[in-house]
């Protein structure tokens, strides 16, 4: 009996043993074909093979490529309506720009060819600082309706500022205006423990859908594939994006718990036609109606101002990695300064570069952060890899106070690019995001303004400051550098 045992030990571990071989062996077939990255691919096959079990399972669990899944649904989508004519095309071709613009005409020209969609003129760009002047005007839109609403957030709280937004879309649905609501899974679960604004938005009648679905819980904010985007498109003719999220923080002069600034824009012109573009290609993706008729997108749109403008949609599809190529650019054809403004910033090593080389050839490049974040393990990560930026020249300001999550770059006073996107991998490679470049002197030059007021008691943050670390925190936050690619 007891010979059976250990033959049957002998056995099933033979078995085992078989079973974690070519477990081991497919994942590193998985990881050769499929990882574009070097160093990421010799150490997924590191894991692998050194931690027997354990590395092939979280190769399967973190390093395989869902995108390639989403990416293929969403061209499932896309294809046919294409095809049928049903989701507009924009024209396509760019107006010319004025002749003092020099090396910017060629950002211009790179940024048509990346996106397929052509720089607009004769549009109104708006600054809108906080929800404290974000939230009435977008309100006071929604309730000018005459045919048709399209809103689509992350974050979107069942709190105060919530249910303002609420009152306003079940008063559009009660008047007959067509609205449509579009909440990213992920983001609806903030409210907790209040119920989802999509739960409260059914409960009111008013039309609205969950983006990417997903059973993990709503306390992890880092699940990939997330639709990060904020648009809002009233009457195919007005629109507003941004950066800011739907909740009472946002309100600062209320001096709510949990404050936060942030920079929101209103848009009038043809670049609304982007902003509805983004949002239809979304909507059908995630519930399978194809918002195709003229209330929805104009197809001519009036003039409104004098701003050349035009969207950017960035995302793991056909738009990826679109947004670091048009970051790249800017910072190439950057000739007296560059400024740049988000919350979390975790540059690859291509964009640190290219800051550092504008930098030594005389580009005033500076970069706004908070000083407090929100995010523990992105400001440590950060503080990880400033050094690199600050060794080459550019400088680092530490805003006071306010968290600040404003998202803006700025460039030789006449470009300017604003939207959803931070400067981290999660914005630049795994979300659904949406930006609008702008050029326009005056323009830039109240968002200077605007920038310029962020920094008043400013801390610069330097090399010294940063080896001036204990110990501990240099290995707190080097640790932390080791999660940036999933931050």
């Amino acid at each position: 009996m007891e010979t059976l045992v250990d033959l049957l030990v002998d056995l099933w571990q033979i078995v085992t043993g078989v079973l974690v071989i070519v477990l081991s062996v497919i994942a590193s077939v998985n990881v050769i074909l499929r990882k574009r990255d070097t160093r990421a691919a010799v150490s997924w096959i590191g894991l692998i093979w050194l931690a027997p079990l354990i590395g092939p399972t979280l190769y399967l669990m973190f390093g395989i490529n869902r995108i390639r899944r989403r990416v293929a649904q969403r061209r499932a989508f896309r294809g046919p309506l294409l095809a049928s004519g049903e989701l507009p095309i924009l024209p396509r071709g760019s107006p010319d720009l004025p002749v003092d613009l020099g090396r910017l005409s060629q950002l211009a020209q790179l940024v048509g060819r990346l996106t397929a969609r052509p720089l607009t003129t004769g549009n109104a760009v708006t600054p809108l600082e906080n929800g404290d002047e974000a939230f009435p005007a977008m309100i006071a839109a929604i309730d000018a309706a005459t045919v048709s609403v399209a809103f689509s957030t992350y974050i979107f709280d069942n709190d105060t500022a919530g249910n303002a937004f609420f009152d306003a879309f079940e008063r559009a649905t009660k008047r007959g205006i067509e609205v449509r609501v579009l909440v990213d899974a992920v983001g609806a679960r903030y409210s907790w423990p209040r119920p989802r604004s999509t739960t409260e938005l059914q409960r009111r009648g008013v039309p609205c859908a969950v983006f990417g679905p997903t059973l993990m819980p709503w306390r992890w904010g880092y699940f990939n594939l997330r639709n990060h985007r904020k648009l809002l498109v009233v009457d195919a003719k007005v629109g507003f994006t941004g950066g800011i999220n739907i909740r009472e923080g946002c309100l600062v002069r209320r001096k709510p718990k949990y404050p936060v600034r942030d920079v929101h824009f209103r848009l009038e012109g043809p670049v609304v036609a982007h902003l509805s573009e983004a949002f239809i290609e979304d909507w059908g993706f995630t519930t399978g109606e194809m918002l195709s008729s003229p209330q929805w997108i104009a197809p001519n749109p009036p003039g409104a101002g004098r701003v050349v403008a035009r969207g950017i949609p960035d995302g793991p599809d056909e738009d990826f990695e679109k947004g670091e190529d048009t970051l790249l650019g800017a910072v190439a054809c950057a000739q007296k300064s560059i400024t740049v403004v988000t919350p979390y910033f975790l540059p690859d090593l291509a964009l640190t570069s290219a800051m550092g080389t504008a930098a030594l050839r005389g580009v005033q490049v500076d970069i706004v952060l908070p000083a407090v974040n929100n995010l523990l393990l992105v400001h440590w990560a950060s503080r990880a890899q400033l050094w690199q930026v600050l060794q080459r020249g550019c400088r680092v300001f530490e805003t006071r106070g306010v968290f600040d999550h404003s998202k803006m770059l700025l460039v030789d006073g006449t470009w300017a690019r604003f939207g959803s996107s931070n400067w981290d991998p999660r914005s630049l490679r795994l979300n659904w995001e949406f930006d609008v470049e702008c050029y326009d002197r005056d323009l830039v030059q109240s968002l200077e303004k605007i920038t310029a007021a962020k920094l008043e008691g400013a801390r610069v943050l330097t090399l010294k400051d940063l080896e001036g670390r204990s110990i501990l925190e240099k290995l707190r936050d080097g640790v932390a550098r080791f999660a940036t690619p999933y931050l």
